[in-house]
């Protein structure tokens, strides 16, 4: 297993989560420099990165809400963070591919859920393709359903994770 840090991200680190946005996710889908920089400056406790010999390899961040599901919205606008919002959303779990099948995702996860608690939020949510959602059940997610999010023109599922 590789040797990782997990820490919040800092503001020098935007290119950095840009870059690996872009290697892990289709344009239609990826979040850009700016929409980065938002969340960095509005919600820098619900943004972390795993870093391996101090380059950021993967990263985990969402806003707080008191929503069950996530709306397009939310990953365009940070302003829709509550920080005292009953769920901890995820907009992105993203691993460099030479990084990948190495637990990073798995370890960036535990500790989202463990600040998640931390806080005392009730649970946690996101949305995934159809492919994925045997993997997030591993963490004791809940399919809610094909998603009334069209993000990027794919097809997404709601998951919950009932704290």
């Amino acid at each position: 297993m590789v040797q990782i840090t997990i820490r919040p991200v800092g503001p020098d680190e935007l290119d950095a989560v840009t870059a690996v946005e872009a290697a892990c996710f289709p344009p239609a889908e990826a979040a850009d420099r700016e929409t980065f920089r938002r969340r960095i400056e509005v919600f820098p406790e619900c943004f972390f990165v795993a870093v391996c010999e101090n380059r950021v390899i993967g990263f985990i961040n969402g806003c707080a809400t008191d929503e069950r599901t996530i709306r397009d919205e939310m990953f365009t606008d940070a302003k829709l963070h509550k920080k005292d919002g009953c769920y901890q959303s995820i907009f992105g779990l993203a691993v460099l591919p030479d990084y990948q099948r190495q637990e990073v995702a798995a370890r960036l996860m535990k500790h989202l859920v463990a600040d998640a608690r931390k806080r005392g939020r009730r649970g946690l949510i996101l949305t995934c393709k159809e492919r994925l959602l045997s993997y997030y059940e591993k963490f004791g997610y809940q399919n809610l359903g094909v998603s009334a999010s069209v993000h990027g023109g794919a097809v997404w599922y709601d998951m919950l994770l009932v704290l």
